[in-house]
């Protein structure tokens, strides 16, 4: 894949992403209606890079092209929203997954069911229609939904378990499990001063409601 492809190929991502990204500005503005009570802290996103893209591809064994590229990755475009509190994440999803315009294409809550580890986030991939001159087409946005807890944790987890064949590989998992779980500790207690977990728009069983399916471990 040359440049040239690869700019052609990212192109529709960027703009489902940016509509995405105006999406999740609009909710947060409007989802408690007072500016101090905003449920996200921040939003980051990414595009893959070309050498990130043909890697992943070698590792499905697909061969690097733009149509493969298209048929067999759906975290092309990236988004990471930090929420202050679990109500406040599952309030913006359920609302988010409930827009009729937008396809709810794979979703994985790891904060019901966390990983072995300890790793809690909820994972959803999301078609987002894009407009082009010759019709429309839906284009997979991944989306990770997390505390400033769980990116916290993540964040930390990521930096200590960048080497693959650690010694201590065993006690650093336990470690980082017990981690995890104390700040499950500290994050209800924080919750319990949650304003906005009073006046919930859409529960935890709403916000989940049909079943979760699979997502992209990676």
């Amino acid at each position: 894949m040359n440049e040239e492809e690869y700019y052609g190929l990212i192109r529709p991502y960027e703009d489902a992403q940016q509509m995405l990204l105006t999406r999740l500005d609009v909710l947060n503005h409007s989802l408690y209606g007072e500016a101090q009570s905003r449920p996200i802290h921040n939003i980051q996103d990414r595009i893959k890079s070309r050498v990130s893209i043909e890697e992943k591809l070698k590792r499905k064994e697909k061969e690097v092209t733009v149509e493969n590229a298209k048929d067999y990755l759906q975290d092309i475009a990236g988004i990471r929203v930090i929420c202050y509190f679990v109500d406040d994440l599952y309030n913006l999803l359920g609302i988010l997954k409930q827009q009729s315009d937008l396809i709810v294409i794979r979703e994985r809550d790891y904060i019901a069911n966390p990983k072995p580890n300890g790793y809690r986030s909820y994972h959803l991939i999301i078609g987002v229609p894009v407009y082009c001159l010759d019709g429309m087409e839906y284009f997979p946005v991944e989306v990770q939904f997390r505390t400033l807890s769980m990116d916290f944790w993540a964040s930390m987890e990521h930096r200590v378990s960048y080497k693959k064949n650690r010694e201590d590989r065993e006690r650093l998992t336990v470690e980082l499990r017990n981690y995890a779980e104390m700040l499950v500790r500290v994050e209800k207690r924080f919750e319990m001063y949650n304003e906005n977990a009073k006046q919930q728009t859409v529960s935890h069983e709403e916000g989940t409601a049909g079943g979760v399916k699979d997502a992209d471990a990676d």
